[in-house]
C-alpha cells in the first residue's frame, strides 16, 4: 500500500505542475484535461489506499471475555493467589495484546 500511495502523490504532484506547463506553453485543451484527469484519477486512488490501508482497528468491549477473565481471577484468588497480582498480570497482557 505505501508504494501506491508514493507512485499516486508523485503523478498527483506531476500532473498538477503539467497542467501548468501544457497550459502555458500551447494551450491545448485535450492534453491539459488529460493530464487534468490523470490527476484527479491518481488523487482518488490516493484516498482510497489511505482510508483502506489503515491498521488501527477500533476496540470492542467483549462482555463474554471479560466475564470469564473475571471468573477465572476470582477462582485463582480463592486458591490463594494474590488478587492484586493477578489484575496486574491481566493489566500487561492487554497492553502486549494491543501493541501486537
Amino acid at each position: 500500500m505505501r508504494n501506491i500511495r508514493i507512485i499516486c502523490a508523485v503523478i498527483f504532484i506531476a500532473g498538477i505542475a503539467g497542467m501548468i506547463i501544457t497550459s502555458i506553453a500551447g494551450n491545448n485543451v485535450g492534453l491539459v484535461n488529460t493530464i487534468g484527469g490523470t490527476t484527479a484519477i491518481s488523487a482518488l486512488v490516493l484516498l482510497v489506499a489511505t482510508i483502506s490501508s489503515n491498521t488501527v482497528r477500533p476496540e470492542v468491549f467483549d462482555e463474554a471475555t471479560a466475564e470469564r477473565l473475571e471468573l477465572k481471577i476470582a477462582a485463582l484468588t480463592k486458591s490463594g493467589a494474590d488478587e492484586k497480582e493477578l489484575r496486574e498480570l491481566a493489566r500487561q497482557a492487554m497492553q502486549l495484546g494491543r501493541k501486537s
